[in-house]
């Protein structure tokens, strides 16, 4: 077959033609041979000469389908009762002979249709008033629109009113033709398919629109119904299951486009219009931990707007009443431990619930966290938060070597749980504080379980809150290391001197940064070194001196301990004692009985010092009071017990200076103050570097902002410490505004 242009009788190629379309429409075979002769046709009449029959063509071809659409909607309606079925066959096979046309007509939609097409710019920006109706649609598209204007349109109302009618019945647990009524629906979506803008308008037009609203009167009727006859528990479970129905007949009807809408519609009319219903029994759920019920409960208020913020805050209030009862009246003798274990239970048992039943929602998660920050940090009127100094204690008693029936492993493990606690603190810097005093008594008297131990700690503390958090406590325990090099170095300096130097004991010294320790809070007093230890201390300073110019010691001798040996005794002891205890056992190498005013003047000890040491020494009975009275006085006088016993040959006297006391606990809180105002004063003073000027809230504001990681500062503390920078002449007030400072350069 020739594929030139050529003469063209039209109404003979259209008979033949016409035959093949209505076979193509109605879905009846038609010969492969036949089809290729009537694609050619379909060419032949595009380029006939001397004009191409493209627009007849097309004319008779939408004439045609115009009176195929209005025969089968004469049919559609001779059984009134079976519209629904009747539409949804035709429409099948209708559907099906559009895309055979569409194909059978390629060439005319590609050569002639798409070229004489306004495109959809055109339309948008062309101001001579486009008629869309006359614009020429692809074959496809032209036998859709055809349906939806002469079958679908006209039939709307009695459609819609039986799909509306077939779904109710599904509600109510009849079983509809499922085949036929979502064909019926999609077809509302299929005859605008080939549309770039909204095509979905027509379906939501005229169907989704109005089985929205009936979907909303069934459902609040339906809630209405479960509310009179069910309780909470009941009414959430059957609200659950309708809302899973509803999810499969969803899918079983509609385009996915409505599968949201309309579970939102259900939502709305079951549980939000019902907000105060649940809310009301939302508290007593939670309070009873009734799993399922709070499962169900989170599931329904999640998905409707200003669901879940009551509950939260139902759940943080629980947590945080629960936490309050396991933290408080904890017995005294084990306080740290038992409130460290109580938080850390609290904390696993709502983080299970909440992974298990609320799906592990982070709104939930804060809420916990709220609540236990609030556990923690809680402090009865008029009194301080004792977290800060029990949690450093937890640590103290873990990382001591008393922690008996302990491995390293279990302790770590302990220790990384404990941040977990440690987290919630707001004072983080009273913590410090604490945690750096116990541990410099850890590691000079060498109380810790294990150096790695310590090691570990800190790193976890400098992960938690930074570098600058930990700084100090890295050099406390860097300075451990370097004391022991200090120490072989010094051994070595010994054995190297001209003249072979005898020190007569074993000596051996930490060499502690002033800065980095927290030490000089604790007075010191004088101590006159006994002779036997004087030699030590002077060659050291030689060797000090010699190796670090320009470096100061200072030597803390109320810290410093060593080992005595009695030969006066039936048997010999070895006991653990401290200088000053040491200087004052020494002064009876030369007589049996010494008089305190001996004792004051050898020692030089100030006389407060000197009476607690001696009253350690007399309460193990290693000296006895000559004098009957229980009072040291200036003229008592005291004598070595010569029948002293011991159940150990090696023992330790335990002082002051090794335990807690509440003085020491008032220094460390009146040495956080003073950190506290030392910390905002260089935050104020950071902040009005960069600003310049800036008003009082803000930096108010700010200053907060900075500190909140270490602690909680007081507006009034802030406002103290701008007074004091306004004095020293950091800081002025603004000559403008009365809240507006500035900074001094």
């Amino acid at each position: 077959m020739s594929s030139k242009p050529r003469v063209v009788d039209f109404d003979e190629t259209w008979n033949k033609l016409l035959t093949t379309i209505k076979a193509v429409v109605m879905l009846d075979h038609v010969e492969k041979a036949t089809w290729k002769n009537r694609y050619f046709d379909i060419y032949a009449l595009c380029v006939a000469h001397p004009e191409p029959l493209s627009e007849r063509l097309y004319t008779e071809t939408k004439s045609f389908l115009e009176n195929h659409v209005k025969q089968l909607y004469k049919k559609v309606l001779e059984l009134e009762e079976k519209v629904l079925v009747m539409y949804y066959r035709y429409w099948d096979e209708y559907s099906k002979g559009a895309d055979g046309m569409d194909c059978l007509y390629r060439y005319l939609n590609t050569h002639f249709i798409k070229k004489h097409k306004l495109t959809e710019e055109y339309m948008q920006y062309d101001d001579r008033g486009v008629n869309m109706n006359k614009q020429l649609m692809e074959i496809g598209e032209l036998a859709l629109d055809m349906w939806r204007k002469l079958m679908i349109e006209p039939l709307q109302v009695v459609l819609i009113s039986m799909l509306l009618k077939e779904i109710k019945n599904d509600r109510c647990g009849e079983n509809p033709n499922q085949k036929v009524i979502h064909g019926v629906i999609n077809s509302f979506v299929h005859v605008e398919q080939y549309k770039k803008k909204f095509p979905l308008k027509f379906y939501q037009e005229i169907f989704e629109g109005p089985f929205l609203i009936k979907t909303g009167e069934y459902y609040k009727q339906e809630a209405s119904n479960f509310l009179q006859e069910s309780n909470c528990s009941q009414y959430m479970e059957k609200v659950l299951a309708r809302l899973k129905d509803e999810e499969v007949r969803c899918i079983k009807y509609l385009h996915p486009s409505s599968y949201s809408k309309v579970i939102h519609e259900c939502q709305q009319r079951m549980v939000a219009d019902h907000l105060q219903f649940l809310h009301g029994e939302c508290q007593n759920i939670i309070r009873q931990e009734k799993r399922e019920d709070m499962a169900n409960m989170y599931t329904l208020l999640r998905a409707v707007s200003n669901g879940l913020p009551q509950m939260i805050q139902e759940l943080q209030v629980h947590i945080h009443n629960k936490g309050i009862r396991w933290t408080s009246n904890l017995s005294q003798e084990n306080m740290p431990t038992l409130f460290v274990e109580s938080v850390l239970e609290v904390h696993s048992k709502f983080v299970q619930l909440i992974n298990t039943v609320l799906n592990g929602d982070h709104h939930f998660m804060s809420a916990l966290d709220k609540a236990l920050t609030s556990v923690v940090n809680f402090k009865e009127p008029k009194s301080i938060c004792k977290a800060p100094e029990l949690l450093a204690k937890y640590c103290d008693n873990l990382l001591k070597k008393s922690a008996k029936g302990m491995t390293e492993n279990e302790v770590e493990d302990k220790l990384t749980s404990f941040i977990t606690v440690f987290k919630y603190i707001d004072d983080k810097d009273i913590f410090q504080k604490f945690y750096a005093r116990m541990l410099a008594k850890r590691l000079i008297h060498g109380l810790s379980l294990s150096m790695d131990s310590e090691e570990a700690m800190i790193n976890k503390l400098k992960q938690t809150c930074g570098y600058e958090f930990t700084s100090k406590l890295h050099r406390m325990y860097t300075d451990m290391s370097v004391s022991a090099d200090l120490n072989n170095k010094f051994n070595n300096f010994i054995k190297t001197q001209e003249t072979v130097v005898d020190l007569g004991i074993s000596f051996q010294i930490y060499v502690l940064q002033a800065g980095a320790w927290p030490l000089t809070q604790i007075p010191s007093s004088t101590l006159a070194i006994p002779q036997e230890l004087e030699k030590s201390v002077q060659m050291f300073e030689l060797f000090y001196n010699q190796h670090f110019s320009g470096r100061k010691l200072t030597w803390l001798h109320y810290l410093c301990t060593g080992e005595v040996k009695m030969n006066y005794l039936s048997k010999p002891y070895v006991a653990t004692v401290t200088t000053y205890q040491m200087a004052i056992l020494l002064a009876f190498n030369n007589s049996l009985t010494v008089s305190y005013k001996e004792l004051q003047d050898g020692t030089q000890i100030n006389e407060k010092e000197l009476q607690k040491t001696i009253k350690s020494l007399l309460d193990i009975k290693m000296l006895s009071q000559d004098s009957e009275k229980e009072e040291i006085e200036a003229e008592s006088s005291f004598s070595l017990n010569m029948s002293f016993t011991s159940k150990r040959t090696k023992f330790k006297i335990i002082t002051s200076m090794q335990k807690d006391t509440p003085q020491e606990m008032e220094q460390t809180r009146c040495a956080v103050d003073d950190d506290r105002k030392m910390y905002l004063q260089a935050a104020v003073v950071r902040i009005m570097k960069a600003r310049k000027v800036l008003q009082h809230n803000p930096l108010i504001q700010e200053v907060i902002n900075q500190s909140k990681a270490r602690f909680n500062p007081s507006v009034s503390m802030i406002k103290k410490c701008i007074e004091v920078l306004i004095d020293k002449q950091y800081l002025e007030r603004s000559q403008t505004s009365a809240d507006e400072y500035s900074y001094v350069a």
